[in-house]
């Protein structure tokens, strides 16, 4: 099986710690070499302690279902003679406390915007399809508990 590696790191930087005023800035650096700054988020740690310009835990989790959906539809509509032409997802997600009381990503709504082009166009039902066939395909979407819908939407452009 592939393995997927993520270097997080954090320094205090001098700082007391033990305050608990600590900076949650840190950054991901990923085996392709991009390195991501990232902060706790401040709704859960305020500013100066969380930096907003960071990706926090919340939205790379997010993006990742998002992208992994994408990705998936994206080979899906490939292989069933779909030009796909762009895909913009603006997703959102929603925390709020499990049945145990824990604070959770309780929902994860994606919603593409897919524009076609050339001879095929998709009908409402067969988008629904393709979606669904790469959501059931999507790793991430198999390993959450989190619901995760999708609100997609598309255009087409004639040749």
């Amino acid at each position: 099986m592939a393995r997927h590696t993520a270097l997080i790191e954090w320094s205090s930087n001098g700082s007391k710690f033990t305050d608990n005023r600590y900076s949650r800035a840190h950054q991901w650096t990923f085996d392709g070499g991009a390195v991501v700054p990232a902060s706790s988020s401040p709704h859960v740690v305020r500013v100066p302690f969380s930096d907003p310009a960071g990706v926090d835990p919340e939205e790379a989790y997010i993006a990742a279902l998002s992208s992994c959906h994408m990705l998936w539809f994206l080979s899906i509509a490939v292989e069933q003679g779909y030009v796909v032409t762009s895909y913009r997802d603006a997703a959102e997600g929603t925390m709020a406390k499990n049945d145990e009381g824990k604070e959770v990503i309780a929902r994860v709504v994606l919603k593409p915007a897919v524009a076609f082009a050339g001879a095929k166009a998709p009908s409402d039902e067969a988008l629904a399809h393709l979606h669904h066939l790469a959501h059931d395909a999507c790793f991430l979407a198999n390993s959450v508990k989190t619901v995760i819908d999708v609100e997609g939407s598309w255009s087409f452009r004639e040749p």
